[in-house]
């Protein structure tokens, strides 16, 4: 073999693996400094996050799925222009239930309409333990579930900071019980097959938020009232539904603020069927309990945030909070949810992040506290 040849072939192996590797470093290098730099995008473009889901359960076998978001300015060029966001989970799983959820958050040019939408389609199911804030896991019965809602709120703005408008919820439920003679065949419990309703009203905004996102100052109420008349006959639901939400943040210092907030949902109607009621739980308020564990006409609570953002990308928050779902049979009884998180804030101009919350719930006689692991690329408030 002509050693010239091989010298030369060396060479260019060598210049090709150099260039491969500059390459690589580059696309290394552009990755690091797109998920850790300090720096925001000067040009108020969009971001868009996508998530992949992985979980095991033995009543749903594997799931897989996306969660993504994507925020935006409706005007760029407006610099108090709200953010916007559009939120999807899509996931399936080998038992072939699926679900998916879309929904928004939408602030038009000069923030003079601030619409929300709801879309969810599932065929999923869901653990029922009873009616009211005194059941026990021992209950727990597994129930076959398909829901389609369509919602929308759009809201007008009528001073600074304040809006009104109008909205409407359309909802379809129908409810298969896997598990025979277990406690959602006790005779209280109405709408047992399932149900719909459309339910139509009205809602007022005050909002002086720094951003909409990751709030550091500001005051945020709402509230919203909704009726559902009889359109549907039968057993469908027929009654009235309030919900009212009231936020603060206040800042200690640049990197640390506290959030608080008190909710009230209700309910009310004549035999009100189950799939109606207010839920205490989930990955928004109460955290550490499974959403539906105590379940009711009314649902109150309270909770605040100590949130600690020491990097321009990262952040920690230790939150804390009570609530109870009521009504005439079921008194209140406050129980506690407190835990702890981390932020990755993947957008800087939006101050978009990943939220990672573990938090704890109360433990009741002979059971294990309860407790819940919660992913999400929103905050909670």
């Amino acid at each position: 073999m002509n050693p010239y040849k091989s010298v030369l072939s060396l060479l260019l192996i060598g210049i090709s693996l150099t260039a491969t590797a500059q390459k690589e470093n580059n696309l290394i290098k552009r990755v690091i400094e797109k998920f850790f730099s300090s720096s925001a995008d000067s040009s108020r473009g969009p971001s868009f996050m996508l998530l992949p889901a992985l979980a095991y359960a033995q009543e749903t076998g594997l799931e897989l799925g996306v969660a993504s978001t994507y925020n935006f300015y409706m005007d760029r060029t407006d610099l108090q222009s709200k953010t916007s966001n559009i939120m999807l989970i899509a996931t399936v799983t080998t038992e072939k239930q699926k679900k998916i959820n879309i929904t928004s958050d939408l602030w038009t040019k000069g923030n003079e309409y601030h619409i929300l939408t709801d879309i969810r389609l599932r065929d999923w199911p869901f653990n029922f333990y009873g009616i009211g804030n005194d059941t026990w896991k021992a209950d727990e019965d597994y129930l076959e579930q398909k829901l389609y809602r369509f919602k929308i709120d759009v809201e007008k703005k009528m001073a600074p900071r304040l809006y009104v408008g109008i909205n409407a919820n359309y909802d379809n439920f129908k409810f298969q019980d896997v598990e025979t003679g277990g406690i959602f065949e006790s005779e209280n419990i109405y709408g047992k097959t399932g149900g719909q309703f459309l339910a139509l009203g009205v809602s007022a905004l005050y909002d002086t938020r720094d951003v909409t996102t990751f709030t550091t100052k500001g005051f945020y109420g709402r509230a919203k009232y909704a009726y559902a008349p009889n359109f549907f006959g039968k057993d469908n639901y027929k009654g009235s539904q309030l919900e009212v939400d009231i936020r603060g943040y206040y800042p200690f210092s640049q990197k640390v603020s506290i959030a608080t907030q008190g909710l009230y949902r209700g309910t009310y109607g004549q035999n009100v069927p189950f799939y109606a009621m207010r839920d205490l739980g989930g990955d928004m308020s109460m955290r550490g309990y499974y959403l539906g564990r105590y379940k009711d006409n009314n649902y109150l609570t309270a909770q605040t945030e100590l949130r600690y953002r020491f990097l321009p990308r990262f952040g920690v928050t230790g939150l804390l909070g009570t609530g109870s779902t009521f009504s005439e049979e079921h008194k209140i009884r406050l129980v506690p949810s407190y835990g702890a998180g981390i932020r990755y804030f993947f957008s800087l101009e939006h101050s978009s992040s990943i939220r990672l919350d573990y938090a704890f719930g109360e433990k009741r006689a002979g059971e294990k506290r309860q407790s819940g692991f919660y992913l999400s690329v929103s905050e909670a408030f």
